[in-house]
């Protein structure tokens, strides 16, 4: 029979199952991961904090994507690492801790899909609008748009989180080898049905808002392309798209193996695998795939995205 624990305040990690003999080799390979992470990121956004040339619409979208892997990140593997070397039975964490962490991890993974919509938009204007560009991606209209992007993102997870706090806990052991909305409800023996409508709706419009978004911004950007005999504005586009979409691809696929895992729990180390790479594939290709796109731009460091 279950032993229950009511409103405990402190909570223990379940963690990465990794044996003796590969627990230095997996965390040597976690934290140069993680050091690359800061390191590149904040280059990309020590660069364009520090160049003039840089203050230009484009390039403080790209800091939003720097800013945000280094903040997920930041949030997740420093305690991955940490627990990696205790016992699973030191592995304790605060409710008010884990309540942060599933607040920043979810904001994060938020706000990379608001703003890559709002970078699909930027392609947009600047390939079919390219003569009122300047008129309509102004410094202004761009920290609007990534004001809404982080506040959307905010009150969205706000609900998320809240939904869960006012449940009340019997439960102690977290189910993963980070906190989240899921591992958190699932410490309740209350319904949790509005929960998990919620976070489905949730996760669906996020996606199909999305991915609607990239559907239509690159099937107008392909017809000006495919009516346009101007070779330039067609390099251009594939350059600068290219770019984009093969980080908005590494992100979805990303994240679409975490949700698909959570359906199957035989495979709950896989699960616990692909929420790793969920936060370091992306956070570690980004900087490498624009830093590649660098090589071909002749004016700055930086290709014209």
């Amino acid at each position: 029979m279950e032993n229950y624990t009511y409103n405990s305040f402190t909570l223990q990690l379940e963690g990465l199952n990794v044996s003796k003999d590969s627990v230095y080799p997996v965390f040597l390979c976690l934290f140069f991961s993680y050091l690359f992470i800061i390191v590149a990121n904040v280059g990309i956004a020590v660069l364009i904090f520090m160049d003039k040339n840089l203050h230009q619409p484009m390039y403080l979208l790209l800091l939003n994507l720097s800013v945000n892997d280094l903040f997920g990140n930041s949030i997740i593997l420093p305690r991955l690492l940490i627990d990696m070397l205790r016992p699973p039975s030191e592995r304790l964490i605060s409710y008010y801790e884990c309540v942060v962490q599933a607040f920043t991890t979810h904001m994060s993974s938020t706000a990379v899909h608001t703003v890559l919509m709002i970078m699909a938009f930027d392609r947009y204007v600047a390939i079919c609008n390219p003569l009122r560009y300047s008129a309509i991606m102004t410094n202004n209209m761009v920290i609007k748009l990534t004001v809404s992007a982080w506040g959307v993102a905010f009150v969205l997870v706000g609900i998320l989180l809240g939904l869960t706090i006012r449940l009340n806990r019997c439960r102690t052991l977290i189910r993963g080898i980070y906190c989240n909305n899921a591992s958190l409800f699932q410490l309740s023996c209350e319904s949790v049905f509005i929960n998990n409508v919620y976070g489905l709706t949730f996760t669906v419009v996020l996606f199909t808002s999305s991915i609607g978004s990239m559907v239509l911004t690159y099937t107008k950007i392909t017809v000006v392309c495919l009516t346009s005999k101007n070779k330039s504005l067609n390099s251009k586009a594939l350059k600068t798209c290219s770019t984009h979409l093969i980080v908005y691809l590494i992100m979805f696929l990303s994240g679409m193996s975490v949700i698909a895992l959570h359906r199957f729990p035989q495979y709950s180390d896989y699960r616990k695998l692909s929420s790793v790479l969920f936060h370091i594939v992306p956070g570690s290709l980004n900087p490498i795939i624009y830093g590649v796109a660098v090589q071909r731009d002749k004016k700055v460091f930086w290709l014209y995205i």
